[in-house]
């Protein structure tokens, strides 16, 4: 056994790489876990509209190359904490891929100020709005947790 405490960092990743494993779409399993303080405030992963067959059971609705049957990890944890009514303004989010365009400006506009994300996945563009947003975007890719 390790002596060695895990950092704040690498347990919120931790935690989000935990909730990907509820994903209901085998395509892809992404988690995110809203932090704000050292506090989880939301956590989320990909999956169908709630009430919706997954698409595991019902098969993918591809556009692309990509399943549009499921809503990302992060929107969904954006919208786990509105609908609880906890404020994520001033927060930061762990997420097992990049979050895609269309999630980083929901990231951006629910008032996260930081991104910590374990892969690439998919648009580069997030890194010139995060830019212009002011969001700063954390690499945590196997090579650089510490």
């Amino acid at each position: 056994m390790s002596d060695r405490r895990v950092s704040w960092h690498e347990y919120f990743m931790n935690i989000a790489e935990q909730v990907a494993t509820r994903s209901t779409c085998g395509r892809k399993h992404v988690g995110a876990v809203i932090v704000r303080d050292k506090t989880i405030l939301s956590t989320g992963y990909n999956g169908s509209l709630r009430g919706a067959p997954h698409c595991d059971d019902a098969d993918h609705d591809m556009e692309n190359g990509h399943c549009v049957r499921t809503v990302h990890a992060e929107a969904n944890a954006v919208a786990q904490a509105a609908k609880h009514g906890v404020g994520i303004d001033q927060s930061e989010i762990y997420v097992t891929a990049s979050p895609c365009l269309t999630c980083f400006k929901l990231i951006a506009n629910a008032g996260i100020t930081k991104i910590h994300y374990k892969e690439f996945y998919r648009d580069e563009r997030i890194t010139e709005y995060a830019k212009q947003a002011g969001v700063k975007l954390v690499y945590m890719g196997t090579d650089v947790l510490k």
